[in-house]
């Protein structure tokens, strides 16, 4: 299983450019299988959940060539409605084949999705929704069992703005009878993405990025090519790394207003940075601690949570993180304490008493996030550290060590 070695204490400098977008990927790969035409997509990362999407795909009869640069997908001779546990048990995501295929096929069976222990995440807002639209569900020996002679369009109001259901259902309603209508939909650029993708096939959709996204259903999708957005988690990720080690670094190739939310808190800490449209450079800046709250897009993200701690453990003063997106997500705090940083835990909320310095610490990554904020901690700890399971990292992070050490870390895969 591999590691990753990282002795701590050096300056980073130069440019860190960052990938395609997973959570956009993902969704974008499945949305394939709606359509019978061929479907290309340009510049896909080299990732754990790509790389079991694309074969998932493949277990399924859809023909796929060419590189992720330039990944060409034929679903037209789908011969298989199943998405089996063996190949989807590490991946949430899988979930999103059920959408397309009840849509295209009239049925579908998906094994109920695995990923990351960070909370219940209950797929009951996408089931309870399909039903409106006419399907049958049932659970049997950890799989969804979906039918629909056809399905038709709904008013659907989701109970939480979930981005899985919203793209699943979005993704099913474009070939449904009629329109359908999701009230509170969220509002993430990857379902802004999503449905760009969707609509350069031929579909009608509006409203994406805003709480109402209406769907008039057709009878079949064509071909298009897409290149998908850039990670803003991957972007906040590596901002976050050059303000934590007081370096001048520029994160650039996505789009820097999907990430307004967290600008606005480093701000309020303190940070200096420049600002472009598709990109950003921080500079050494003297933090200071402030609260935070992860909430719904456009709010300040979850999956940026565990990095910007990492960054309150250094600012001066104490710092308040409030989590009411997941239940289970300050699973890296015992392992940033035994790094040296000074974190109570205080119900939904982290305390965070600034200014110490990390230590370095063989530690162990217990979720996606929470390994980019071990790697973090690594970079201006003191001495060497040892990153054992990340396993979790290569889920959302493309090359890290090779991208952090053209910059100046001195990390290495072991």
């Amino acid at each position: 299983m591999d590691s990753l070695i990282i002795r701590g204490g050096k300056k980073l400098s130069g440019e860190l450019k960052v990938s395609a977008s997973k959570n956009a990927c993902l969704p974008i790969l499945f949305g394939t299988l709606l359509s019978e035409d061929k479907v290309e997509l340009i510049s896909l990362p080299s990732l754990r959940d790509i790389n079991t999407s694309v074969k998932l795909l493949r277990e399924m009869g859809a023909v796929v060539s060419g590189e992720l640069s330039a990944l060409k997908i034929d679903c037209k001779n789908i011969n298989k409605t199943e998405a089996p546990y063996d190949l989807v048990k590490t991946m949430r995501a899988s979930i999103l084949v059920l959408g397309p295929l009840l849509a295209r096929f009239g049925k579908a069976k998906v094994s109920l999705p695995g990923g990351c222990a960070i909370g219940g995440r209950p797929v009951d807002i996408h089931l309870s929704n399909f039903e409106k639209m006419g399907a049958s569900i049932k659970l049997e020996n950890g799989y969804i069992n979906a039918k629909a002679k056809k399905l038709v369009g709904a008013h659907l109001d989701l109970s939480f703005p979930s981005v899985g259901a919203t793209e699943n259902l979005m993704m099913a309603a474009v070939l449904a009878e009629g329109e359908t209508i999701i009230n509170n939909a969220a509002k993430e650029p990857e379902i802004e993405d999503l449905a760009d993708f969707l609509n350069s096939m031929g579909a009608n959709i509006s409203g994406q990025g805003t709480s109402t996204i209406k769907i008039a259903g057709i009878e079949k999708l064509g071909s298009c090519t897409h290149k998908p957005i850039g990670d803003r988690i991957e972007a906040a990720t590596f901002v976050l790394t050059g303000l934590l080690t007081n370096s001048s670094l520029k994160v650039s190739n996505f789009k820097t207003k999907h990430l307004s939310s967290l600008f606005s808190i480093l701000k309020e800490m303190g940070a200096k940075m420049q600002i472009e449209e598709n990109e950003v450079t921080v500079f050494p800046s003297e933090l200071k601690g402030v609260e935070a709250t992860t909430m719904p897009y456009p709010g300040f993200p979850t999956d940026i949570q565990a990095q910007l701690m990492t960054l309150m453990c250094r600012a001066n003063g104490v710092s308040v993180i409030t989590e009411k997106i997941f239940e289970n997500r300050f699973m890296h705090v015992p392992e940033l304490i035994r790094m040296g940083a000074n974190i109570k835990l205080e119900g939904k909320s982290a305390i965070i008493s600034g200014g110490d310095e990390f230590v370095s610490a063989p530690v162990m990554c217990t979720d996606l996030r929470a390994s980019a904020a071990l790697v973090m901690a690594a970079l201006v700890a003191k001495g060497e550290s040892t990153i054992s399971r990340i396993y979790h990292l290569d889920r959302g992070y493309e090359n890290i060590e090779i991208k952090l050490g053209e910059v100046g870390a001195d990390i290495k895969r072991v």
